[in-house]
């Protein structure tokens, strides 16, 4: 037992502070990366890479000669099959690296960006103008960005008028906003097929809630017809939200301020607050 002790001493205190900064780097690349790869089509395809290897880990295990030799002379060109497999992600991340930068703060804050979305809602409800903003979460939206209209821009009060205004060629659809931009407009999204939705429900909402089932993200609709403003989250969907109720909902939900350790234990004992649907 004190020989187990002085041997983990020892090991601590050959640790130089160079060592840790080498850990540091790298798990925040590898948490960056996985940050980016979770909830789209690469995830899905390095699942299947860690199942392959699970299986070339058994033949190994058991002696399987004819897989062995399939995948020792896979994992020989293996890197080039990774640089097709996963060219769209890494083009993707390339540019956004080249755009932002990996520190570089974006121009407006993340509450500034709530704030002119529900400036813009409120503005919309009051005149009974319907519309759909999408916010995508964890899970990438690319898949639904097919067809739409390319913006990648800034968020601002006028843009996200502009675009729903009725008669404009922008009007119908959803509008998804990834980060603080804009990325595209004009989205046709799936429908909910939840039978227990109500009957006056339309179509905007459907699609809200059809969102939010099929991923994580989280929609924003407004109703042109009563003039109330909803959110939809997780399949769930919370109707009739005051401006101030709706940015304490989506600062929750998109987690712009994540509660520090206090907030969290008080979460866990006391839960979160219960929202009204």
């Amino acid at each position: 037992m004190f020989d187990s002790i002085q041997w983990l001493i020892g090991i601590i205190k050959s640790i130089r502070i160079n060592d840790i900064i080498d850990i540091l780097i790298v798990a925040t690349i590898i948490y960056y990366l996985l940050k980016f790869i979770i909830g789209t089509r690469g995830w899905q395809i390095l699942i299947g890479l860690f199942i392959l290897l699970s299986i070339w880990l058994v033949a190994k295990i058991l002696h399987l000669p004819t897989i062995e030799w399939i995948f020792d002379n896979l994992w020989s060109i293996g890197i080039f099959i990774l640089i097709v497999v996963f060219q769209p992600e890494i083009r993707r991340g390339l540019a956004k690296l080249g755009e932002r930068g990996l520190f570089r703060y974006s121009l407006i804050s993340k509450k500034k960006a709530i704030d002119e979305i529900i400036r813009a809602a409120t503005f919309l409800a009051e005149r009974k103008i319907g519309a759909l903003i999408v916010f995508e979460r964890n899970i990438d939206l690319e898949n639904y960005t097919e067809g739409c209209v390319k913006l990648n821009a800034e968020i601002s009060l006028e843009l996200l008028i502009s675009i729903f205004i009725p008669q404009t060629p922008l009007h119908d659809g959803a509008v998804i906003i990834r980060d603080q931009e804009v990325v595209s407009a004009r989205c046709f999204l799936p429908l909910t097929i939840n039978p227990n939705i109500p009957k006056n429900i339309g179509t905007r909402h459907r699609a809200g809630i059809g969102i939010s089932e099929e991923t994580d993200a989280v929609a924003l609709i407004v109703s042109e017809e009563r003039g109330e403003i909803s959110l939809a989250v997780d399949g769930k969907l919370f109707r009739d939200l005051d401006p101030l109720t709706l940015r304490k909902k989506l600062i929750e939900v998109l987690e712009i301020e994540k509660p520090d350790f206090i907030g969290k234990l008080k979460n866990k004992l006391f839960g979160k607050k219960k929202w009204k649907k």
